[in-house]
């Protein structure tokens, strides 16, 4: 899936008609019950991509099927754009799934989810209490996805000079006017998603470490999305005028851009976890590295990473099959085979699962447990929130930066959506 929204939590206002029509059921049952759960078929919705094929799901779940006789997984495929869009469909035919993944409870989208707040299995999931709504856990994953990293070609850093990867923003900034002069394109873009997608990551680290509680803030308007960023829309504006970004950036698709970052042509690439996979795919001729999203000079590094929820699950409320459906997203994110797999097959990171990392891999596990804070990222989740349509209202004012509007206008602009949404 395109990787903004790849295990990035999304918002799901179309089932807003649809709160309070799904079926009985809800938390306050207990860990014997789903222990009990008999026999019969599961419908289970999931993102689909080149690596998480169909096939693979399948796989994946066999080993739970030839553990409990007479239980078949029926692994479904969207049938509009996504996940996000195929569940509203199915929830207003009555035809829901039992088990759906890659979505994340919001407040429109809990009531239709069963609490699994009562299960205690739950408390050691990774980032289990920053995905709760009201104190109450709707969703549980497999692992994390860190967010703010820096891959770079250790190469390119050698010839231009650089003897370390940059902690702040002035080291990168002149970093990036090394590598130009070296005969790098210093940082790779692209358009699509990924424009605003990396400036986001790039933020993370100054943001929270300025702002720890920078969502409430904006919520409570005491901050504006614009004024806390601006400082990061002048350096980025001021990157692109002095070349260090392709002027030309937003007619190229990610994937070529990753083709043009692993075949030696730039410097740095600021992307999440989940391009450790397709970077190590790829067997690049030059020696790459990672490094977290540096912080704003006299800020702390590494600073908070950002972080998302890998392959989350949630068991809808009307299901007829509720203590299988919640046995089986117990195994799903708690059986250490089943949790590897999935780890291993979307480029994704867990604490006590390093036995099968890569050497970049590592890296990043390294990155994710010396990160001093792990935040929300984007429109976030739990109650670290911002509007549905965040994430693609602030791409698109971040690429009017490469069509001749201003920092100022970008920060305007993004406040203004933000002042419609309230």
């Amino acid at each position: 899936m395109a990787r903004s929204v790849r295990r990035k939590p999304v918002l799901l206002a179309a089932v807003a008609i649809l709160v309070g029509a799904a079926g009985c059921g809800g938390g306050g049952f207990s860990d014997e019950g789903s222990a009990g759960a008999g026999t019969g078929e599961v419908r289970m919705l999931v993102n689909i991509t080149p690596n998480l094929t169909k096939g693979y799901w399948e796989g994946l779940v066999k080993p739970f099927e030839d553990a409990n006789p007479g239980v078949d997984v029926k692994i479904e495929a969207p049938t509009g754009s996504g996940v996000k869009d195929t569940l509203p469909q199915l929830l207003a035919a009555g035809n829901a799934p039992d088990v759906v993944e890659t979505l994340m409870a919001d407040k429109v989208l809990a009531p239709q989810m069963l609490d699994l707040t009562d299960q205690t299995w739950t408390k050691d999931t990774p980032l289990v209490q920053q995905a709760a709504l009201d104190g109450k856990v709707y969703t549980v994953g497999v692992g994390q996805q860190a967010q703010s990293l820096v891959f770079y070609n250790k190469d390119a850093f050698t010839k231009a000079g650089i003897s370390a990867p940059p902690k702040d923003l002035d080291e990168l900034t002149a970093a990036m006017g090394k590598l130009k002069a070296a005969g790098y394109l210093p940082l790779q873009t692209a358009g699509d998603y990924v424009t605003g997608l990396q400036l986001l990551q790039l933020g993370d680290p100054s943001i929270a470490t300025k702002h720890p509680d920078w969502f409430q803030q904006v919520k409570a308007k005491q901050l504006t999305v614009g004024q806390s960023m601006l400082p990061l829309l002048q350096r980025y504006e001021s990157w692109i005028k002095n070349g260090y970004i392709d002027k030309n950036a937003l007619g190229l698709k990610d994937v070529t851009a990753q083709t043009n970052f692993l075949s030696g042509k730039a410097g740095m690439y600021i992307m999440g976890s989940w391009f450790v996979r397709s970077a190590e795919s790829a067997k690049p001729a030059f020696d790459l590295g990672v490094f977290a999203a540096p912080t704003e000079t006299g800020q702390a590094y590494p600073g908070p990473q950002g972080v998302t929820m890998a392959a989350p699950y949630m068991v809808l409320k009307s299901t007829k099959q509720r203590d299988l459906s919640v046995k089986l997203v117990q195994w799903l994110v708690t059986d250490r085979g089943a949790v590897q797999s999935q780890l291993a097959q979307d480029g994704n990171f867990r604490k006590g699962f390093t036995d099968k990392l890569t050497p970049l891999g590592q890296q990043v596990q390294d990155i994710l447990d010396q990160a001093p804070q792990q935040v929300a990222q984007g429109e976030g989740y739990g109650a670290n929130t911002l509007p549905q349509g965040f994430n693609g209202e602030w791409n698109k004012a971040v690429q009017s930066l490469y069509t001749g509007k201003s920092a100022p206008d970008v920060a305007k602009r993004i406040d203004s959506w933000m002042g419609s949404k309230s």
